[in-house]
């Protein structure tokens, strides 16, 4: 069952990064060339370069905020109907009369009750996660600030180890999940 839960966290995790940065670059590369074309298109030079690369990279920072929701939420998607180790995660239709159907064509509107659930359930874990964080890091480093060490790459990683857990309490917390042998 382990290896079930490494390989689907394994298969959203690369999906979830691969989503989000791609958003994300191609976003920042749209608002760096509006910028690039509203101050005139100045010719290229290592000044420039320079700049364009900082204003790229600042956007991405701040793009990438926005497009790891949109990740997280077209991500879990792909995370049912899939055979990993011998099992899978099945998406159950609202009960109806006492009985509930397998969805085998998951859409976006049948994600929703189960997203938030799951979602509430991550910002719980990381939340969980930035409480040990937090005193790992007032007894055995040397940050003068409380939040010094916390940038968004840091919540990534949170966000990803607070997923695996995720996906293990997922079938428990939320009626419309179970996990068959396939």
């Amino acid at each position: 069952m382990s290896r079930f839960y490494f390989f689907l966290w394994l298969k959203w995790a690369v999906r979830l990064t691969l989503c989000s940065i791609t958003y994300a670059s191609i976003l920042s590369v749209f608002v760096t060339f509006f910028i690039y074309i509203s101050q005139g298109m100045p010719t290229h030079s290592s000044e420039v370069q320079s700049a364009l690369v900082q204003v790229f990279i600042f956007w991405f920072v701040i793009l990438w905020n926005f497009t790891l929701l949109i990740a997280l939420f077209r991500s879990l998607k792909y995370i049912f109907n899939s055979c990993h180790s011998g099992y899978k995660l099945q998406l159950l239709s609202c009960p109806k009369e006492g009985k509930s159907e397998v969805l085998d064509a998951i859409g976006y509107g049948d994600l929703l009750k189960v997203w938030r659930k799951w979602f509430m359930l991550i910002i719980w874990l990381v939340g969980a996660e930035m409480i040990f964080a937090l005193i790992f890091t007032e007894l055995f480093s040397s940050y003068d600030g409380i939040f010094e060490w916390f940038n968004i790459y840091i919540l990534y990683a949170f966000i990803l180890i607070a997923g695996y857990f995720s996906f293990i309490l997922l079938g428990g917390r939320c009626k419309k999940v179970e996990i068959v042998k396939c």
